[in-house]
């Protein structure tokens, strides 16, 4: 296959969930050492890249409040550009369908599957060992959809362990205010010393959202969601906020709390996933054992 073979590709760019999330500590750069559980569920963005032969980098449709150049997706594109020294460009057409700000890393899976999907389309065959570095520049939480695999992670969320998890249905609330990372990050009341935990005491059932209740003291939503959802299934928030979800092992379980969800949230079914479609179908080779 040549470099001009492959003009274009159309790909997924799935939501995840952050199952648990501790934070074990701060570093001197003032980033946070975490553990959390990630797993993919089946909202996504829909991302359609077309080669470019001029080297230019162009974004069509995606978040308007959102400026070009800050975009995830296009300064992935611009990074691995200068990264590979490739000079072909790209057209990165965006569906967004993952709200923004809610906890759901919808920002970090556009970049990452723009990573993986000019892989391949610029025929620079990095693979994903060496895009996860790249990806991890642009955010902490791109690493995780590059890697492709629900994961336990540690570090910044750079150091990843796969895991199998159950694919249950998750009804997930977005109760119609963005959380800024930053504002719960930088709280004063954030725990920051928890004790590490092991993979297997997560599957045991032990972890919890350290940022939930920073969150929701500061976002009456975000307790009010929590606990009208807590009526029907054990209710967590995702990240930093402001998405919270419960896991039903039907989909008409979840769908039939969906359909009494509160006219002001907006509610989401999806299926967890093991793995990210977008790096299944850039990689195969990398999944051929699952």
């Amino acid at each position: 296959m040549t470099a001009t073979s492959l003009r274009q590709l159309d790909l997924s760019a799935p939501a995840k969930l952050n199952l648990m999330l501790h934070v074990t500590g701060r570093r001197p750069d003032g980033y946070h050492e975490l553990q959390t559980a990630f797993q993919f569920i089946d909202l996504e963005d829909r991302i359609g890249l077309t080669l470019r032969e001029d080297g230019r980098i162009r974004r069509i449709g995606g978040n308007p409040d959102i400026p070009e150049e800050d975009d995830l997706a296009v300064r992935a594109a611009r990074r691995l550009q200068q990264h590979s020294g490739c000079h072909f460009g790209v057209d990165i057409r965006l569906d967004k369908r993952i709200p923004v700000g809610g906890g759901l890393g919808g920002g970090s899976s556009d970049a990452a599957t723009v990573l993986m999907g000019l892989d391949r389309l610029w025929q620079q065959g990095l693979g994903r060992e060496q895009l996860i570095p790249i990806g991890l520049e642009l955010g902490a939480d791109v690493p995780v959809f590059l890697f492709g695999r629900s994961a336990w992670a540690e570090g910044v969320g750079e150091r990843l362990q796969p895991l199998s998890l159950p694919e249950p249905w998750f009804l997930v609330i977005h109760p119609g205010i963005f959380v800024s990372t930053g504002e719960i990050f930088t709280a004063g009341d954030l725990t920051r010393d928890c004790a590490p935990i092991t993979i297997r005491a997560f599957l045991e059932g032990r972890g919890r959202n350290v940022c939930e209740p920073v969150a929701a003291s500061r976002h009456p939503e975000i307790a009010e969601a929590l606990d009208w959802l807590g009526r029907f299934a054990p209710s967590r928030m995702t990240g930093t906020g402001a998405c919270i979800f419960a896991a039903f092992e039907r989909e008409d379980e979840a769908r039939a709390v969906a359909a009494r969800t509160p006219e002001r949230w907006k509610a989401f079914v999806a299926r967890g996933l093991n793995h990210n479609p977008a790096a299944t179908r850039c990689y195969p080779e990398d999944f051929s054992d699952t």
